[in-house]
C-alpha cells in the first residue's frame, strides 16, 4: 500500500493548480449529469431546513447542550421548552424522553487517501452501537463512487457486527460522493419504522464537505430526498494530521469551486439544519466519542404539537425550539439542536 500521508501531502502543492485548470470541466460536467429528485405533483420544490410531514401532528426532536461544556442536558421537563411556528407559540401535545426506538444507519466512506474505518474505529462502532435498546433498529451503508446498501435494518447485533466485518476495503482511487451518499441513505430512511426525528444518519468520514459527483442525484435533490425522509445526521470523524490536511484542502477547494456555481454537499450544514451534531477525535480515542454521540441520540427530546395553522397548504414553516427563561438560568447557557422548519400538509 502507498504512503497515505505523503499521498495527502502533494495536494498541499497540486491541488490549487488542478483546480483552476479543472473548474470549468468540472462544474460542465456536474451540471449536465446531475438529475434533480422529482417533486410529486401538487407539491412545490422546497429550500433547504425542510422535512415535510403528512398528517397535522408535528414530530420535533430535539439535543439540548451545555454551551460550555457540550454535555447533554436530560432532566428537562414539559414546561421548560417552548415551539414557534412561524413565530406563533404552539401548544405541545406530547413529550418524552428516550422512550421512542431509534432507527440508525451508519454511513461508512470508503474512498480517498486516508482510511476512516479502521480497526480502532471498527472496535468503537461496535461497542456504541451495544448500548443502544434491543428495541432500536440498526442498517449498514457502505460508499464511495457509489452507495451500497451492506445490511438492511435489523434489531440483531450479531447481523449488525458481521455487517461491519463485511465492509469493504478502503479504495484510494475512488471519489467521496456524498450526494450519491445521502440520496441512497435517505431513500432508505424512509423505510425505518420509527417516527421523524427518531431516524439517524450516522456519517464516519475523514471528508466533511465535497463536490457533487456525476451520474447521480445531484446534492440539492439527495437534500430535498434527507429532508423529506425526517432524518438527522451526525458526523463522525476520525481525526488525524493527515485527515486535517486532506479535508481542509476539500473544504478550501468546494468553497473556492463554489463561487463559480460548482454543486457540493457538506455534512456539517446538514447536521446543523436537521438537529444532529459532528464529533471529532482521534480513532484510539473514537471509543468515547462514538459513544458520546449515542448518548446524545439517547438524551433527545421527543416533543409534537398539532398546528395553530389549520390551513393545509403545503407551505414551508418555520420552526424554533427554544427553553424558557428559568430553565436556562438553573443550568446556564444551553444551547437546542433540533430541525429548524417542516412542509405542512396539503389537500389531496
Amino acid at each position: 500500500m502507498k504512503n497515505s500521508f505523503s499521498t495527502v501531502a502533494k495536494y498541499k502543492y497540486l491541488f490549487p493548480l488542478v483546480l483552476l485548470f479543472l473548474l470549468p470541466y468540472v462544474n460542465s460536467r456536474l451540471s449536465s449529469q446531475t438529475r434533480e429528485r422529482t417533486v410529486k405533483p401538487g407539491r412545490s420544490a422546497t429550500p433547504t431546513e425542510v422535512v415535510k410531514v403528512d398528517v397535522d401532528l408535528v414530530t420535533v426532536d430535539a439535543l439540548v447542550l451545555q454551551k460550555k461544556t457540550a454535555r447533554a442536558v436530560g432532566d428537562l421537563k414539559e414546561t421548560d421548552f417552548v415551539i414557534l411556528e412561524d413565530g406563533t407559540k404552539q401548544q405541545l401535545t406530547h413529550f418524552s424522553q428516550n422512550t421512542l426506538p431509534l432507527s440508525v444507519l451508519l454511513l461508512i466512506d470508503r474512498g480517498g487517501c486516508l482510511d476512516p474505518f479502521g480497526s480502532a474505529v471498527r472496535h468503537a462502532a461496535n461497542e456504541a452501537l451495544s448500548r443502544l435498546k434491543p428495541t432500536d433498529e440498526v442498517a449498514v451503508i457502505s460508499y464511495h463512487d457509489n452507495a451500497e446498501l451492506l445490511q438492511e435494518f435489523t434489531r440483531d447485533r450479531a447481523q449488525i457486527e458481521s455487517a461491519l466485518n463485511r465492509i469493504p476495503p478502503h479504495n484510494n482511487w475512488a471519489d467521496h460522493c456524498l450526494n450519491k451518499a445521502i440520496a441512497k441513505a435517505a431513500d432508505y430512511m424512509v423505510t425505518a419504522g420509527n417516527p421523524v426525528g427518531r431516524r439517524v444518519i450516522i456519517v464516519i468520514t475523514g471528508i466533511t464537505r465535497n463536490f457533487d459527483c456525476g451520474h447521480g442525484p445531484s446534492g440539492k435533490a439527495a437534500k430535498q430526498a434527507l429532508y423529506e425522509s425526517g432524518s438527522v445526521v451526525c458526523g463522525l470523524v476520525p481525526s488525524t494530521t493527515g485527515q486535517r490536511m486532506e479535508n481542509g484542502y476539500m473544504v478550501w477547494g468546494t468553497k473556492m469551486a463554489g463561487v463559480f456555481g460548482a454543486p457540493t454537499l457538506d455534512i456539517k450544514e446538514l447536521a446543523d439544519e436537521t438537529g444532529g451534531e459532528v464529533l471529532e477525535d482521534k480513532p484510539e480515542k473514537l471509543d468515547t466519542t462514538f459513544n458520546t454521540l449515542i448518548d446524545h441520540l439517547r438524551t433527545r427530546y421527543s416533543l409534537a404539537f398539532v398546528s395553530s395553522n389549520k390551513k393545509r397548504d403545503g407551505s414551508l414553516r418555520k420552526l424554533k425550539i427554544d427553553l424558557t427563561p428559568d430553565a436556562q438560568k438553573s443550568r446556564g447557557k444551553l444551547v437546542v439542536k433540533a430541525r429548524r422548519s417542516y412542509l405542512a400538509p396539503k389537500e389531496k
